[in-house]
């Protein structure tokens, strides 16, 4: 998806990065940030960046298989925020993370969505995180605890939320997203060294991460999630490369895959994300 410029524009890849479509709608969004895919190939893009922390409002835009799309806009309950990452769960609520160092809060809207006037959000959960020398990222220690994307797993079970250089991940066995981020039972997962990763979801069977980065050229990177339970543990030595998953230490990042066909979300470019399909 193009998270610039004055159109909607989200492109459809095969494995080789082939495109097989394009879907373009008329909507003029400000900074799209990250996206998420629903179950009846709906794409949802989180319009939610604010550098600059001066919007009076952020959106979600709706872009349907046909091409046709809507805007809604959103309002925070404490003021402008900077966000990265969109999570959908299989239900079709949304959640927005935020991008505030060291601590992430998480917005659901508080209403059903109106094209015709903002619709409030609420906030239902916060995490932190702290250093932990991963290499990677365009800021050094500073982008290891700002969140860059997110995702929901297919079955909605496991959320991912990512920095910079790391993934970190959380059970949700009832489907509550906002219940699993607070609860501090969590993994972190050291990630390989990018320029500026801020892409990330689930393989469709949902055991496996796949992560990528702005820029030319941008690998996708399969990160087996393996088959242990976050837990929540004491302070310890953090690796400084991408290596298997581990025990999140620290105080308690538009991707998102649902069944077939797989959709990735790879930002290229000039600021260019691309969905890819599963071959045919």
């Amino acid at each position: 998806m193009n998270d610039g410029g004055t159109r909607l524009r989200v492109f459809e890849l095969d494995w080789s990065c082939r495109v097989l479509r394009t879907l373009d709608a008329g909507i003029d969004p400000y900074d799209v940030e990250d996206l998420a895919r629903a179950r009846d190939g709906t794409f949802w893009l989180a319009d939610t960046g604010d550098n600059g922390l001066n919007r009076s409002t952020v959106a979600v835009e709706r872009l349907r298989p046909d091409g046709s799309a809507t805007l809604f806009r959103l309002t925070y309950p404490d003021g402008p925020h900077d966000a990265e990452a969109l999570l959908l769960t299989p239900s079709g609520q949304l959640f927005i993370a935020t991008k505030e160092p060291l601590d992430s809060n998480v917005y659901t809207p508080a209403g059903r969505l109106s094209a015709t006037r903002p619709t409030p959000l609420r906030k239902v959960a916060s995490t932190g995180f702290l250093p932990t020398g991963t290499a990677g990222g365009p800021v050094g220690t500073a982008g290891q605890v700002v969140v860059t994307g997110g995702a929901v797993s297919p079955d909605g079970r496991t959320v991912v939320l990512r920095t910079y250089t790391d993934a970190y991940v959380w059970s949700a066995p009832d489907g509550d997203v906002a219940a699993a981020i607070s609860s501090g039972q969590r993994r972190r997962i050291p990630l390989p060294p990018t320029a500026q990763g801020e892409a990330v979801t689930f393989t469709p069977d949902g055991r496996s991460l796949l992560t990528s980065t702005e820029g030319v050229p941008a690998p996708v990177q399969v990160i087996p999630l393996g088959d242990a339970a976050p837990t929540p543990t004491r302070a310890a030595d953090a690796p400084t490369a991408a290596g298997p998953a581990e025990p999140d230490s620290e105080s308690g990042d538009l991707l998102r895959t649902l069944a077939a066909p797989l959709v990735v979300v790879v930002a290229m470019g000039a600021v260019i994300s691309y969905a890819v399909t599963r071959r045919r």
